[in-house]
């Protein structure tokens, strides 16, 4: 096992380097530029910016530049003094005003105080947290109603189990958000319209976030189950008088979960990072927005930093996923 993580943090270094060069290349053939606007500034200026910030130097050298901020950790003595080019995420005290700086993912062009790391200690948190609780409620909502399907194949429950399914990918976010504000924050006046800080204010944006993802995993649970009831040891297990229960819940659920947890992994680091929509409709202050408009401003470190973090929680869900087949599948065996 150790020496399959260690394949596959290598793999993840190896997977993150190819997405920063692709993500740095393609934003910088963009046609335009981080300065440009609709008043147009005098050369001069935009000249002393690309300075600053040195976009005038060759290509190379701004990937290298920015990767060794991010990657290459610092020891500096002296008084702090803040700054947007020297705004480190970890930065710990050593004593005798020395300090270990690491990971700098640079300026954001568009504000004159704020850093991209600052964006991500702010934003981060929030995404995260309502990435989080939008999960749960997916697999709260999609896991009973896929086993539920499954056991009760072409039955009244089944109907009913997939037409919810069905319902949740056919009604997106945009629609079910506007609604759930109407009846439960106009109406009803159960919970906040917009904000954030609060229990009542993630009901509503988590269950519209998660309630689309929940429906995959009930179809894909319910696929799944009905496979691995299929299988030899199921009616084995039967044949020796276990009982239904322990037969579902140790023999065919745990088998069947494979493919939901396969989804999983990569759905955990799209709800966590942000989702825009849903940010947008609930007055949520995460990342979701962040991931557009960095691009349309040309914002070139809040591009790479942004995509550079999803990638990274990508990568982690998928090396997590790995992992966790073999206790679901105990003959997985990593070598």
């Amino acid at each position: 096992m150790a020496a399959y993580i260690g394949r596959r943090i290598i793999g993840m270094i190896v997977v993150l380097f190819a997405v920063s060069v692709v993500t740095f290349l393609l934003m910088h053939a963009i046609p335009g530029g981080p300065f440009d606007s609709e008043k147009k500034l005098p050369p001069e200026i935009i000249d002393n910016l690309k300075e600053k910030y040195n976009l005038d130097a060759p290509l190379i050298e701004q990937y290298t530049n920015y990767i060794g901020g991010i990657v290459i950790p610092h020891i500096e003595r002296g008084k702090i003094t803040p700054s947007q080019q020297s705004d480190y995420l970890i930065i710990i005290d050593l004593g005798n005003q020395t300090y270990f700086k690491w990971i700098n993912f640079g300026p954001t062009y568009k504000s004159k105080t704020r850093s991209v790391n600052d964006i991500f200690r702010e934003q981060f948190p929030v995404s995260a947290q309502l990435g989080v609780w939008a999960l749960l409620i997916a697999l709260c909502i999609g896991l009973p109603l896929g086993t539920l399907a499954a056991l009760n194949r072409n039955k009244p429950i089944d109907y009913m189990a997939m037409g919810v399914a069905i319902t949740g990918v056919s009604v997106p976010v945009i629609v079910l958000g506007p609604i759930l504000i109407w009846m439960f924050g106009v109406n009803l006046r159960l919970f906040p319209v917009t904000g954030w800080g609060t229990p009542a204010n993630v009901v509503m944006p988590a269950f519209a976030l998660g309630f689309a993802s929940s429906a995959l995993i009930a179809r894909l649970t319910r696929a799944s189950l009905l496979e691995v009831l299929s299988e030899d040891y199921i009616r084995t297990a039967r044949a020796k008088g276990l009982g239904e229960r322990v037969v579902i819940t140790i023999h065919a659920l745990k088998n069947s979960l494979i493919p939901v947890v396969t989804v999983i992994g990569p759905l955990f680091a799209a709800l966590v990072t942000g989702t825009f929509v849903t940010e947008t409709i609930f007055g949520i202050p995460g990342m979701g927005r962040y991931f557009v408009t960095s691009i349309t401003n040309r914002d070139y470190p809040v591009i790479m930093g942004t995509v550079l973090l999803y990638a990274m929680l990508l990568v982690i869900a998928n090396v997590l996923v790995d992992i966790t087949y073999a206790w679901l599948d105990p003959r997985i065996r990593y070598t």
